[in-house]
């Protein structure tokens, strides 16, 4: 089933067919020589400077143009009251499917699959079973989506709203259509932060990120809280930005999101994961780890 999500503005086309679009640009942009896919080499993805997709970059132009410091405070201010729907964490497993759609000619795995795929490629690999509860639910804030929100306020890269944007994000230029571009307030390398103040005193590009962080923070250690948190935030754990703004725990956690990301990025494949065969070791998992609900 396609996703029901809607622009935010009137007259404003869906940039994206599917979230999966926004996920395989990205596994374009930064492929791994020591990813785990096992498919193709990485020389086969395509080079970011030449996307296949006009959606993907028109896309960031709607992510650019209107991800503000007001508009992230607005939507927390909505969305962490977790007021909107609570359910078992399978039926939201299954509430996140939804946001498939069967025409995209990219994959034919649903959201459910690809995390499965994710955590089953992070228990391989023999890492602790609260790390594979992170794959397992660190798409679970896309289920944003379900409540109308537009694509470009669930995924996307992340980024600081508050201070200068880093020229080391996709698509920069599309930032000089933010408001907050020429606010005097938001546009110096501080904007309003403090030196090293610290990347949980920073608020990030609104999107699926946050919302599992907010929604997982009781639940995992801080190693998976991080994963969770910063996963989309390529222009730091890949590229080295804002280090002016970290602080010695946010060094310290940066391993940690750096040994997630080629999980997330290359555990897909054709083939679906054998969900009756896998079912009683994640029911299992899933109740060590949260409660019988999940709020929303």
């Amino acid at each position: 089933m396609a996703s029901t999500a809607k622009p935010l503005l009137p007259g404003e086309a869906n940039p994206l067919h599917s979230l999966d679009e926004w996920e395989e640009d990205v596994l374009e942009r930064y492929p791994d020589p020591n990813a785990i896919a096992k498919d193709k080499s990485t020389e086969a993805y395509r080079n970011y400077e030449t996307p296949a997709r006009d959606t993907v970059k028109e896309f960031y132009r709607l992510n650019h143009t209107y991800q503000t410091f007001d508009f992230v405070k607005e939507k927390q201010n909505n969305f962490l009251k977790f007021d909107k729907k609570e359910m078992p964490v399978w039926d939201a497993f299954q509430f996140l499917n939804q946001l498939v759609d069967d025409s995209d000619p990219d994959t034919d795995l649903d959201q459910f699959q690809h995390l499965l795929q994710t955590s089953e490629a992070i228990r391989r690999d023999g890492h602790p079973e609260w790390m594979v509860m992170v794959g397992l639910m660190h798409d679970m804030g896309k289920t944003l989506c379900l409540f109308g929100e537009p694509q470009w306020a669930v995924v996307g890269d992340t980024f600081p709203v508050g201070c200068a944007y880093s020229d080391k994000i996709v698509y920069p230029e599309f930032f000089k259509n933010n408001p907050d571009y020429n606010d005097e307030r938001y546009n110096t390398q501080y904007g309003m932060y403090k030196p090293n103040c610290g990347l949980r005193n920073v608020h990030m590009s609104w999107g699926h990120d946050e919302y599992v962080y907010q929604m997982m923070k009781d639940h995992l250690p801080e190693e998976g809280l991080y994963m969770l948190r910063y996963h989309s935030f390529y222009s730091w754990h890949r590229e080295g930005e804002y280090s002016y703004l970290l602080d010695e725990h946010d060094k310290e956690m940066l391993k940690w999101v750096c040994l997630f990301n080629p999980y997330d990025l290359y555990s897909k494949n054709p083939t679906p994961p054998n969900w009756e065969e896998l079912k009683p070791y994640y029911q299992k998992l899933v109740a060590k780890y949260l409660p019988a609900t999940l709020k929303f």
